[in-house]
Formats: C-alpha cells, structure tokens, sequence
C-alpha cells in the first residue's frame, strides 16, 4: 500500500500502482469526469500512469492550468493526427501548449497550407476526437527512436532525438499518430468537443533564422461549444482593442523598418504620456527613498560575463561592438542590474547605510527573433522602470512590504485591481541548481509568505519556479476583457551579489554579503502601456490621456474663440485641441469620440457672446453648458483628486 496525501493535508492508502484516475473515481465519478490531468510530488502527468510510492498528490480540472495544458497539449496531436490523414509525407516540428490553446510547427513539402484549408483540417479533427481515441505512452530507447522516426522520414524528429537522453524518452500514439512527447496528456480525445483553428504563419525551425521556415498552424479547443463561442467572442473584442491599431489612431508611437524591426519610436503624444508615467512612479518611489540614477546604454563585454548573463543570453543577445582597441568588446545593455551592483560597489557600505534603493528608467536592447515581435508587448528596445534594492538578511521582508504597496498604488491608479499573485519557490526535493545558503533561502522564502499574509494576498504558492539565484513573487494582472498579463514582478537575488563580490561593514565589524531585490511595477514601458491601451480601449485616465479637451466650433466664423478657449484651458494646465475643420459639428463629435477625448466643448455665436462652452463628456453626452473658467477649475479638480488619491 502507498499513501497519498491531498491539498488540505487528508491521507489515504491506495495499492501499489494506483493511477490519478481511479484515485479521482474512488472520491466520485463526477470527479472522475472532471479531471484531466494530476500532479504527484509537484510534477503534472498524466491521469492514467501509475503511482508507485507515497506521495503528494493534486487533481487537476479544466479550471486550472495544468488542466488546460494538458488538454491543449493532446489537441496539438490531434491536429497532427488530422495533418497526417490529410497530407501524407508531412513532417513534424514541435507542438506545444501555449497560453490559450496550442500550435504545431510542420513542413508539408510540396504542399501549401493556406488559411481556406483550416476548416477542412478542424472538421478532420473533430471527427477524430468522436473516436475517443485512447493515448498511450511508451518509453523507448533512444536507438528505436531514432529508428522508428527514421524509418518515416521524420527529420526534425531525429534531430530533436539526437539532443535527448536515453533513457529519458517517451512517445504517446492515438489512433495511427505516433508522436516523440513527454507530455501529460488526457486518457482520450473523447473531452475534445469544440475545435477552432485560429491561423497559419511562418515559424523558423527551431527560432533560427537561417533554418528552413515552416508553417506554423494556431487552434484552441474547448471541453463545450459555448465555451468555443464565448472566446472567439473576446477575439473579436480583443481586435478592437488592438494597441497596434489604436496606438496609430491615437498618433502614440510607430515602427520602420528603415530604423530597424522591434525598435518603436514615441511619437509627440506617446512620449508626453510615456513621462507622465514615468513622473507617477517618480512621485511615488520619492515617497519610498529611492534615489535615481542614470547609467550608459552599452557595457564592457566583461561587464556581462561577471554577471553571467553573457553566458545565459549571450547567444541570443545582439552581437558585440568591436572597438578599434585591439580585443576591447561591448554589448548593448540587456540588463540595468549589472550596472546598479557597480554604482553599489562604488562606495564602502556599512550596514547603517542599508537598505540602498536605485532606481533607474533604463533602456535595454534584446535580440528577439523577428517572428517574434509584436506591437509593444515583443520588441528589442524598451525601457524597464527598474529598481535595485540592496539591502540586509533581515530587512528583506519590510522592502518586499514596501514593494508590494508600490505595486498595489500602480495597479489601482490605472483601474487594474483584478489580479493574481504567484510566489515561486525552490523545489522540495531538488536543490542542486540553486545558489546560495539554505538559511537564507528559508529567510527569504518565509520573508515573501509572510508579506503576502500581512497584505491579505493570496498567493498561489509554486514550488520549483524560483530562479536559481532566489525566490520570487509575480503578478498577473486580468484586464477589462478577462485576458491575462504578467506585469509587477518582485525577485529576490543573491547571484549577483556574490558574482560581484559586493559587501557591507556589519555591526559585528565582519564584512557581509547584501541580499538584492529586482523590481519593475510597469515592467517595461513599452508592454505596459501596451497592456494599459487594450485594458482601457484607449479611453486612459483623464490625467494620462494625450487630449483631454477637444474644442468644436459649429463654423469658421468661431474658430478665432475656439483658439482663446484653448489657450484659456492651457493657463490651467489643461490638454486642449481645436477642431476647426470645414466639417458639420455632428461630424465632429463623433469624430472626437473615435479619438478617445474625454470631454468636448461645442462653441457658438451664444457661447462666444457670454464666454461660455457647451459640454460634452465621453459616453455620457451633453453635460449642459457652463464658464470657462469653471470648466477649466472643474477639470483641474478632477485631475489633481485623481493624481493625488493615490
């Protein structure tokens, strides 16, 4: 007999070999329905292996992740499984989950799959799903791998094969589709009730641009129709809210290709609100003691090969600068924290002088492959709203306090407060990649818990997600259409200090190492801004927004007064544009209202005479009509309430 302990600490004893599944059954068959996937001992597999000893032991449903991914893991086969009957000779890459749904890489040789043969493929699928085709796996040695996916020509297989180690390889076949995986995956394919194949690309084998490039096809499924209908519902909205389109709308930012792919360019009105950000958190962080700093766009090779992230990132990192000095290399900045830990060692520290809290807008450059790229939320230059606190053992759990409340103030002033929380710990059992003592990982682990308890979060708790250099507390935020995004993060680091020797005089006269805490509250401000245009559909706070007022006159014969209303709202710091173009005034308006403008003020012969404007609010109409100079008093009011509240 085994015994198996659950979530809330119960413990039952089952026999030797006993699978998720029937463990699922001997609680209720509704369960057993229910399930797609388990974890025993921290790792996901799949509900129909066997457990052969004691162990910690959770169910996993369509509502949790692991739940998801397993079903989108066994859809990406079932695609395969379809490509194979309707493409004989097809070859497979790879085909992973991914956040919502899955995709699967392929080379179809002579064949092109075009965007018109997905629903053909999707009814393929779904016909075969209706078999409830059960999914083995079988370990293999690596010789009758190679063998078996040889014999069928599957190259990229093969290659894939070469890199694994034997011993450590697995395949799982349903119906005649035989693939290499580790999974998990579902019992069946029977859950699969609704199929959606969203897209076709180009994919590089491998992320390697000068590898062959394959097609790369995007689905989703679901365990319910309506589930299917619901999403591809939020795709629709999720177009509109596009911050691609809207960002060129709004005239915020733009690309060129002649400047260089993944390299946005703030336009007038992007850049005023890009600093109005960053002035926010200025506030802000003034109120923390934080101290700004400034530091160059590139470094010394050596730099980055101390701090190890040359040997992490080297590779994928844009190439070094050679300088005409024989040897000499630099590298465009890929990390502010290299810099931050030489700005630390600058000075002899005491343990008096700690916690020391840098902070810096810093730009950073990142190869990312061009496939890649996406608007603001993928690109190779982009500035990180990056802190370093350096601080002692001891006061690692008041700075995570502090960071945290600077988080919430971030989150709550941009309307974002439907987020989660993940705090990623060491793994229980595995502990030879990490660095650094055991006491001080247990310090800053039990540091991060108790922060989180102290604030009220609640954090789901992740063991085997720390970094290798310490633990971590991430937030995801939902935005207004239920999508999610990773934006604060908060990681405990006692890599760097080590690498770079850093030191402060303790009370006990001994020289002692800082402990380093990474935050960024937008994490860059490309993706954040990105993020907040789609939350808000680029209806941003009146404070942020580029054009808070937008003046109407009804004819030319007002433009004269439209202008000294304008210049009247500057006195008062208030953002203000005349739309004095030959066009009929409800042409205007709804003109304006495209462009997102919180208020517009309609100006006329009565107006002009009494030195009054008639109001309009966005998505509330006519607001009747009142002074200048008390419109003028009531915005100020509400931008400084809302700047100040927080």
């Amino acid at each position: 007999m085994i015994k198996i302990t659950f979530p809330d600490g119960s413990v039952r004893e089952y026999n030797e070999g006993v699978t998720g599944l029937q463990i699922a059954e001997s609680i209720s068959s509704r369960l057993a329905q229910d399930v797609l996937a388990c974890a025993v001992n921290g790792e996901t597999i799949d509900l129909t292996r066997p457990i052969n000893e004691d162990a910690e032991f959770v169910l996993y449903k369509w509502e949790d992740e692991q739940g998801k991914h397993a079903f989108w893991h066994t859809s990406a086969h079932l695609l395969a499984e379809a490509l194979q009957e309707l493409y004989p000779g097809i070859q497979f890459g790879i085909g992973p989950a991914i956040e919502n749904g899955f995709y699967y890489d392929v080379d179809p040789g002579e064949a092109v799959i075009k965007e018109g043969d997905l629903p053909a493929i999707e009814k393929k699928m779904a016909e075969l799903a209706s078999k409830k085709e059960e999914l083995v796996r079988k370990s293999i040695s690596k010789e009758d791998a190679l063998k078996m996916f040889g014999e069928r020509g599957e190259t990229y297989k093969c290659e894939l094969i070469s890199e694994l180690e034997d011993g450590h390889i697995t395949t799982y076949t349903q119906g005649a589709f035989t693939d290499l995986c580790r999974g998990p995956h579902l019992p069946s394919t029977a859950p699969i009730k609704a199929i959606k194949l969203l897209s076709v690309a180009g994919a590089y084998w491998r992320g390697q641009e000068d590898r062959k490039q394959m097609t790369r096809i995007y689905g989703i499924t679901f365990p319910k129709k309506k589930m299917l209908d619901e999403y591809l519902a939020l795709l629709e909205e999720a177009k509109k809210r596009d911050h691609r389109k809207i960002g060129k709308e709004m005239d915020l930012f733009m690309f060129s290709d002649t400047v260089g792919k993944g390299l946005p360019m703030w336009l007038p009105k992007g850049t005023a609100l890009r600093i109005r950000l960053q002035d926010f958190l200025r506030r802000i962080q003034a109120r923390y003691d934080y101290q700004e700093v400034m530091c160059p766009p590139i470094g010394n090779k050596l730099l980055y090969v101390t701090s190890g992230h040359y040997a992490k990132y080297g590779k994928d990192a844009f190439q070094p600068i050679h300088t005409p000095e024989e040897g000499e290399e630099y590298f465009l900045k890929p990390m502010n924290c290299p810099h931050h830990c030489m700005i630390y060692k600058n000075t002899p520290r005491s343990y008096r002088d700690l916690p020391l809290r840098i902070a810096e807008f810093g730009t950073v450059c990142r190869y990312e492959q061009s496939g890649e790229l996406h608007g603001l939320t993928r690109v190779r230059s982009f500035t990180q709203d990056d802190a370093h606190i350096f601080c002692r053992p001891d006061q690692v759990k008041d700075e995570f306090l502090r960071v945290m409340d600077i988080i919430s103030i971030v989150f709550k002033s941009m309307g974002l407060e439907n987020f989660e929380a993940q705090i990623s710990l060491r793994d229980k059992v595995n502990r030879e990649k990490y660095i650094g003592s055991d006491e001080n990982w247990e310090k800053a682990e039990q540091a991060i818990v108790e922060a989180c308890e102290e604030k009220g979060l609640k954090a789901k708790v992740e063991y085997g997600e720390a970094a290798f250099y310490g633990p971590k507390l991430d937030f995801m935020v939902k935005d207004a259409i239920g999508r999610r995004w990773q934006l604060g993060t908060i990681q405990v680091d006692y890599n760097l200090p080590e690498r770079f020797q850093l030191e402060y005089m303790g009370s006990d006269n001994q020289k002692h190492r800082p402990v380093m805490i990474h935050r960024a509250p937008f994490g860059s401000m490309e993706r954040f801004v990105a993020v907040l245009i789609e939350h808000t559909a680029g209806k941003f706070p009146l404070w942020l927004t580029p054009d808070q007022v937008a003046i109407l006159p009804i004819s030319e014969k007002f433009n004269d007064y439209a202008n000294q209303v304008r210049l009247e709202l500057k006195k008062s710091d208030i953002r203000a544009i005349v739309d004095d173009r030959n066009e009929k005034i409800g042409r205007k308006i709804r003109d304006n209202e495209m462009k997102r403008i919180p208020y517009m003020l309609i100006v006329g012969e009565k107006e002009a005479e009494n030195g009054e404007v008639a109001v309009r609010k966005q998505g509330e109409g006519d607001k009747g009509t009142m002074k200048i100079e008390d419109f003028a008093k009531n915005i100020a009011e509400e931008v400084h309430n809302m700047i100040n509240k927080w």
